[in-house]
C-alpha cells in the first residue's frame, strides 16, 4: 500500500458526524474539496480536545492578529451531516492545527493511528485547509454533537451507566 498524504486546499466543506445510538456511536471527520471526499474515523475524546484546542488557538490568533475580521460560527445542521462515501481512509491517531497568515486559513492536520498502518511505511496524513468560519462552525457543531451522547456525571464527566449496568458512581445501588 502506498503512503497516504492528502492536501485538501481549500476544503469546500468540513464536518464531524456520528452514526449509531449514544454509547455505541462511531464518529467521522469528513472534508470535501469539489468532488473529492476524504472521510476518517475519529474518537469522541479527540473531537472534544479539538474543540478546546481550537478555542485556545482562535484566542491566540486574535491576540496576535487583532485586525482579523470576525469569523462566523453559525452552521446548518442538515449540511453538517456526513455524506457518502462513508468509507474511512484511516483511524485518526493525532490532530493538530496550523495557520497560514498569507491566505488567512487554518489547517486541521489528521495523522493516522500508527497501530493501523497495514503495510504502509509511515502514518497517513490529511490536511484540511479551512477558513476560520468553517472551523468555528465545525467546533460549534461538534459541541452540539458531543452533547447528544449519553448523560455524564457532572463531577467526573464519565458516562452514567444504564439502570441495569454496574457503575461505581451508583455506590453499588441499581437506582
Amino acid at each position: 500500500m502506498t503512503d497516504i498524504d492528502i492536501d485538501l486546499n481549500p476544503v469546500t466543506h468540513i464536518t464531524i458526524d456520528a452514526i449509531g445510538k449514544p454509547g455505541e456511536r462511531t464518529f467521522f471527520l469528513q472534508g470535501r474539496k469539489d468532488d473529492r471526499v476524504v472521510t476518517l474515523l475519529i474518537e469522541k475524546i479527540q473531537i472534544q480536545m479539538l474543540i478546546l484546542g481550537l478555542e485556545q488557538f482562535m484566542t491566540e490568533l486574535k491576540q496576535k492578529f487583532p485586525d482579523l475580521e470576525e469569523a462566523d460560527a453559525t452552521y446548518d445542521e442538515n449540511s453538517m451531516r456526513i455524506s457518502p462515501p462513508i468509507d474511512p481512509l484511516f483511524r485518526v491517531g493525532e490532530l493538530s492545527l496550523g495557520y497560514d497568515v498569507d491566505h488567512d486559513r487554518l489547517v486541521l492536520i489528521a495523522r493516522q493511528d500508527e497501530s493501523s498502518l497495514e503495510g504502509q511505511e509511515k502514518p497517513g496524513v490529511v490536511h484540511y485547509w479551512c477558513t476560520r468560519s468553517q472551523m468555528l462552525a465545525l467546533a460549534s457543531w461538534a459541541v452540539e454533537l458531543a452533547g447528544r451522547g449519553r448523560p455524564v456525571w457532572p463531577s467526573s464527566g464519565e458516562p452514567i451507566a444504564k439502570d441495569n449496568e454496574f457503575s461505581p458512581k451508583n455506590n453499588g445501588h441499581k437506582h
